[in-house]
């Protein structure tokens, strides 16, 4: 039998606070002004707007086939703690529109109420996906189809998602007028910006370099190799100030994984050393293909 630790402990605390955060975001702000901001939850403020689908329970019957087909193709990585953060946001939108309902807890009299709804609305879902990602899970929605858009075509991950969105946004425009979309657009933004800041991301990076130091290489790489999935080289130096040998290991990881490994390398050596940088393009196995990336040089060059 597998006993919880704290660090499970608080990856699942991670999930269900990031879960509430974004679920209160969509349920008060977004969906009470009409803000369809891209995802799941964009489509579920328009259905409800439109029909009166009830949105936590639209959100949930989008996100399971959705959930499945990420599992079927991206295997495993879709685990319990993505399933559970989908099912708890569902949750969690309802539970809001079941307290305060779905009229919203300010009135709404001009636009300066929707401007503070897009704002606040892109604040709490940024911060409670920031949240659930910085667990190693995720909340379903059009984010996999984005990846799966990527996976079968040239495009980048962030161009595919940013496509699926831009076309929810799109729709929203002529549901609820242009003005609406607009507002979409700022939401969409300070929840990004909330996201990268929660996870440590800046800008369109979306993986860390990492070096590691120390006496503990042999036990820290194996737990990088089997639980993070990822690889790295170990180099070996002298240290400037000791003269003595030292091992460094290099590693490049997604941005959702740096706190896991943070966990690992404190586990395995309290004492160790870590510097982290932005790694601004990662072309290889795990990442972008260095193929992919051959290919739309080559497609540049043409246009040229």
């Amino acid at each position: 039998m597998i006993r919880p630790t704290f660090r499970h402990v608080k990856e699942y605390l991670l999930i269900i606070i990031g879960s509430a955060l974004a679920g209160f975001g969509i349920a008060a702000f977004n969906m009470p002004a009409m803000i369809a901001g891209g995802g799941v939850n964009g489509i579920a403020t328009i259905l409800y707007h439109t029909f009166g689908f009830e949105p936590g329970l639209s959100m949930l019957v989008m996100n399971v086939p959705l959930f499945i087909i990420g599992m079927r193709i991206f295997g495993p990585s879709y685990g319990l703690k993505s399933l559970m953060g989908m099912v708890l946001l569902s949750l969690f939108v309802s539970l809001t529109g079941l307290i305060f309902g779905y009229d919203g807890i300010i009135p709404y009299n001009d636009s300066v109420d929707i401007l503070l709804s897009a704002l606040f609305g892109g604040f709490f879902i940024g911060t409670g996906i920031g949240l659930v990602m910085k667990a190693g899970a995720n909340t379903g929605g059009t984010d996999i189809i984005g990846q799966i858009i990527h996976r079968f075509t040239p495009l980048t991950l962030g161009t595919s998602i940013l496509l699926v969105d831009a076309t929810i946004i799109i729709t929203s425009a002529f549901v609820f007028g242009i003005v609406r979309a607009m507002f979409a657009i700022i939401s969409v933004y300070v929840s990004t910006q909330m996201i990268n800041y929660v996870i440590m991301v800046a800008g369109t990076k979306y993986a860390k370099t990492v070096y590691i130091f120390s006496s503990e290489i042999d036990k820290i790489k194996q737990p990088i190799i089997d639980e993070l999935n990822h690889g790295g080289t170990v180099f070996t130096g002298t240290g400037i100030y000791t003269g003595e040998k030292r091992e460094m290991l290099m590693t490049i990881v997604s941005n959702h994984k740096i706190s896991r490994l943070t966990a690992l390398v404190n586990t395995l050596d309290p004492n160790a050393f870590m510097v982290v940088e932005e790694a601004y393009k990662v072309l290889g196995e795990g990442f972008t293909p260095i193929s992919r990336e051959a290919v739309d040089h080559l497609e540049i060059k043409r246009k040229r």
